[in-house]
């Protein structure tokens, strides 16, 4: 103690004489505040994507929710609910809450675009109904498209005439199912008077209405999309192969599985679920672990040692996702049995339906795939699946799809309001629950079902 007390006195001493100018006080610097490096770059980026176009701004979007993807829940709800309004960020904020099935702080930012698109309108209901005045629906009623278009028309019709408020007036427009008679039936739509078009159904023909927005005097709700980006004030619906893909990543993602075995038919369809469902996957921090090649329908050669060395593998397959067609899924699913997968999670896409054998599904039993809501457990509104199917036939076997996405089109024309100024703004439609993103595409929670002793077995959810 008397040691300390010297070398304080001295200490004191030289400041007195040295005088308090020529004295220097060091203090230890300040901790740096702690910068988080994800939210940091992803602010960085989106910031720029407005300037990209092209697959540089397709790469700059996934590098985006790779890094949103690395933050935790509530990290990402805080910074969320931090950005202003029209910050760039917000729109993969938002999207990314999304996916984990997490609340919106507040709704995308587009809601003073719609309210100048729906000025002419009459104030929306309590439940956000508030439909156009004239409405265009642009459909291939002709051409190669016409078997497709059918169910469409008359699931939207469904929808329309079971709503006994003031409906508007309504316009099928035939598009021959190509972009050139798609602009066409656009334009007459617009010279007619309509103030908001839904349609057209083909991938072409979106891609030819959407092209040059400046031509778009009418807000349109495409039935299909054209690439990553929708133009403002417009909207994508789909019933896409690449639905399928991101459902079915974001089921298996939601049950902690991060490994996956890949099966597919390797025809278009499966590739464009597979690719979307690789990219949702990989977004989530999952991977591919493996992939094979399933063709042949009934005819399928041993795979079951391949199978099995996929799953006991180190770091091998925790789960299989069937991106296949009923038949080619019915060969293999003995043979995913046979290698051990029976207790792991498989998923399959919209192409598994009951076929109405439950004696031939039932091979399939314990598959979980994406259905619709109406067929799988009803949808207020509409009468049951069965119901109609029998006296409709654009309502049976796989056309039931189209007539639900139809109904769900004309949902939407009425309550887009509802999803564009609500935080919390869905629709229970008959394909899924229906949400709207930030880049005009409308999210579909679909139902989940299962085989089960070769029946389908609704899981809930959707």
């Amino acid at each position: 103690m008397r040691l300390k007390a010297t070398v304080m006195a001295c200490a004191l001493a030289v400041l007195a004489l040295t005088g308090c100018g020529s004295v220097q006080v060091v203090r230890p610097a300040a901790p740096a505040p702690v910068v988080d490096t994800e939210l940091a770059q992803a602010t960085e980026l989106a910031q720029r994507i407005g300037g990209l176009r092209g697959q540089e701004r397709a790469d700059t979007a996934r590098l985006i929710e790779q890094l949103l993807a690395r933050m935790d829940d509530q990290a990402l709800a805080d910074a969320a609910a931090a950005l202003p309004e029209g910050d760039p960020l917000y729109t993969f904020a938002g999207r990314a809450l999304m996916a984990r099935g997490l609340p919106l702080p507040r709704p995308f930012d587009a809601g003073m675009l719609w309210r100048s698109q729906a000025a002419n309108r009459p104030p929306a209901d309590a439940d956000g109904y508030r439909p156009p005045e004239k409405l265009a629906v642009l459909l291939p009623l002709s051409g190669q498209l016409a078997t497709a278009a059918s169910p469409v028309r008359d699931g939207l019709l469904a929808g329309y005439y079971a709503e006994r408020r003031q409906r508007p007036e309504i316009v099928f427009h035939d598009t021959g199912g190509t972009p050139g008679g798609a602009m066409a039936a656009y334009q007459r739509a617009v010279a007619e008077g309509a103030d908001y078009v839904v349609g057209p159904l083909g991938r072409d023909e979106v891609a030819a209405v959407l092209a040059d927005p400046s031509r778009l005097q009418v807000p349109v709700l495409a039935l299909n999309r054209a690439g990553d980006d929708v133009p403002a004030g417009h909207v994508s619906f789909a019933m896409a192969p690449e639905d399928d893909g991101i459902a079915a990543a974001n089921h298996l993602l939601g049950q902690n599985v991060r490994r996956v075995l890949v099966l597919t038919g390797g025809d278009d369809s499966a590739r464009r679920s597979v690719d979307a469902f690789r990219r949702q996957l990989e977004t989530g921090g999952g991977t591919i672990s493996d992939m094979m090649v399933i063709v042949g329908g009934d005819d399928q050669p041993d795979m079951i040692e391949a199978l099995r060395n996929a799953m006991l593998k180190p770091d091998g397959a925790q789960a299989v996702f069937l991106a296949l067609r009923m038949a080619e899924a019915r060969a293999i699913a003995p043979q995913l049995v046979e290698a051990g997968y029976a207790t792991r999670p498989r998923i399959g896409t919209s192409q598994l339906f009951s076929s109405g054998n439950p004696q031939a599904d039932a091979v399939l039993d314990g598959i979980v795939f994406p259905t619709e809501r109406w067929t799988s457990s009803g949808v207020a509104g509409l009468p049951m699946a069965s119901t109609v199917a029998s006296t409709l036939p654009t309502a049976r076997g796989p056309a039931a799809r189209l007539f639900a996405f139809g109904y769900d089109a004309w949902l939407l024309t009425a309550f887009m309001e509802r999803l564009v100024t609500r935080a919390d703004g869905e629709l229970r439609g008959a394909t899924g629950t229906l949400r709207l993103d930030g880049l005009g595409n409308v999210e579909r929670t679909p139902a989940w079902a299962t085989f089960s002793g070769g029946h389908v077995v609704p899981l809930g959810g959707g």
